[in-house]
């Protein structure tokens, strides 16, 4: 991936200014008038383990290294969780080995197997080079997997953080949408998507920067993630990122605000590491 790539041609296609083509570090301290660069990332890490589906964190922390991505939101995460990766905290464990501060949101939180151990939790994370200064983790409709006859209800696991990159409040949001062939799930959760960012917005005065990341389980033209591309820019990578074996669907997904955020460059990581591949993209902040 030549993900780090800044043409004039791109950057003028973009209506961006060509000083961005200084170094990141040089940019951010010219002026009030210059985008500040942030490379972001989505991962779905199959909780550990691998397409070969051996569990393996020190080959996804190679994987996750690779993409140097200041931030990563992360899919199917075991904290405590089971056997399947070895009753660990992979959340707090990948961001101990990447040098980067963690905000785990989970889907589920049930009572240890045995008295005395932690909390069994399942759900997403966002991992971050820069400061977090605020975190929530918000309730949208969900159809559990626990639960033998479950119902569509609100339920935890939209993780939220605010990070401050270079002085500017980036809203950053890490999610992972329902797998069933019946999209109505989908529907009510890209609903829900929707007012929770649209809510962030009204809340400030001024421009809100947002970045949503996550295994959205549907192909870009999906009928149910139409509403997300009213206020959302898709960075489309260009390429399938499921299975992580010869891919034939892309259904992992970095957006971002369109008025507030630009998009220089994005890819798909070739990696067997997880049965889904990460997507990168390379993102220019508006001040």
């Amino acid at each position: 991936m030549s993900l780090r790539r800044r043409t004039v041609e791109v950057l003028v296609a973009a209506g961006l200014s060509v000083t961005a083509l200084v170094p990141p570090a040089a940019a951010a301290g010219q002026g009030h008038g210059h985008p500040v660069p942030l490379r972001v990332a989505t991962y779905n890490i199959h909780a550990g383990a691998g397409m070969d589906n051996v569990f393996d964190l020190d080959r996804q922390t190679a994987e996750l290294r690779s993409l140097d991505a200041d931030v990563i939101g992360l899919q199917e995460v075991d904290v405590h969780w089971g056997d399947r990766s070895q009753w660990r905290d992979l959340a707090g464990e990948l961001a101990e080995r990447l040098g980067m501060r963690v905000s785990f949101a989970p889907i589920y939180r049930l009572d240890p197997v045995t008295p005395g151990a932690p909390k069994r939790e399942f759900g997403v994370a966002v991992l971050s080079r820069y400061p977090i200064v605020s975190a929530e983790n918000h309730d949208i409709t969900r159809l559990s997997t626990q639960d033998p006859n479950p119902a569509p209800a609100p339920a935890p696991g939209f993780g939220e953080v605010v990070v401050r990159v270079k002085g500017l409040p980036v809203h950053v949001y890490a999610t992972h949408l329902d797998y069933r062939g019946d999209p109505s799930v989908r529907i009510a959760q890209v609903a829900d998507t929707r007012r929770i960012m649209a809510e962030d917005r009204e809340s400030e005065r001024r421009p809100v920067r947002q970045v949503l990341l996550g295994d959205f389980n549907a192909a870009p033209a999906a009928p149910e993630l139409a509403p997300l591309w009213r206020e959302l820019d898709d960075v489309e990578p260009g390429g399938p990122t499921y299975p992580a074996q010869d891919p034939v669907q892309r259904i992992d997904y970095v957006a971002v605000s369109r008025d507030t955020v630009r998009v220089r460059d994005a890819a798909v990581a070739e990696t067997l590491a997880s049965d889904h591949r990460p997507v990168v993209a390379d993102l220019l902040l508006r001040r």
